[in-house]
């Protein structure tokens, strides 16, 4: 089993620990976050190191995930994957298997997608993208790199989701809607 360094160690790292576990694909070695939370402990996981010590730990039997949650901006996130990248890191895909990811969609390197989120046939999500609990990607819907696609949020047929954008808890984007680029959607938004 390949182990598994997770980048982030708040609140949205227990939930990423959660689906990781559940999933049984990797054997998590630890987390990476500030310098004062080494030693810290997240659902028994340690803080192993801080972020600027990455590199060190980039090898092909490791693989990465970004657990830092994404509500305001995507920035912070996509700077560390771009990093990864060029740092020729490898990069986790995790799918809960308590989610229903159709055979007929696409998911992008580094995107988690969380218990009971449904990926419907046609549909295609980004890398580095999270799908939150409960979260639905219509048919034929995209969702571009660096998105969040808050809990039970509803992303209906033929939409897109621009690069970088945050649909909040409940949000319904109705179908054919294109979202801008960085968009904050709030959540129980209705966006038609």
């Amino acid at each position: 089993m390949n182990k598994l360094i997770l980048i982030g160690a708040g609140g949205h790292s227990q939930s990423c620990i959660d689906v990781i576990e559940k999933e049984n694909k990797f054997q998590i070695f630890g987390l990476i976050d500030l310098p004062q939370n080494i030693g810290h402990k997240v659902l028994g996981y340690e803080v192993i190191d801080e972020d600027k010590n990455i590199e060190k730990y980039i090898s092909p039997e490791v693989y990465f995930l970004i657990t830092i949650g994404q509500i305001k901006s995507p920035l912070k996130r996509q700077l560390i994957y771009s990093n990864l990248k060029k740092s020729g890191a490898n990069i986790a895909t995790i799918i809960s298997p308590l989610a229903y990811v159709s055979k007929y969609s696409t998911i992008g390197h580094g995107s988690i997608i969380m218990h009971n989120a449904i990926i419907n046939a046609g549909a295609s999500v980004g890398e580095n993208c999270i799908i939150n609990t409960k979260a639905l990607v219509e048919h034929n819907a995209i969702v571009e790199n660096h998105c969040h696609l808050s809990t039970g949020a509803i992303v209906n047929g033929s939409s897109i989701i621009k690069e970088g954008s945050f649909i909040g808890s409940n949000a319904v984007v109705v179908d054919g809607i294109v979202v801008k680029e960085s968009s904050f959607i709030k959540a129980g938004s209705l966006v038609k």
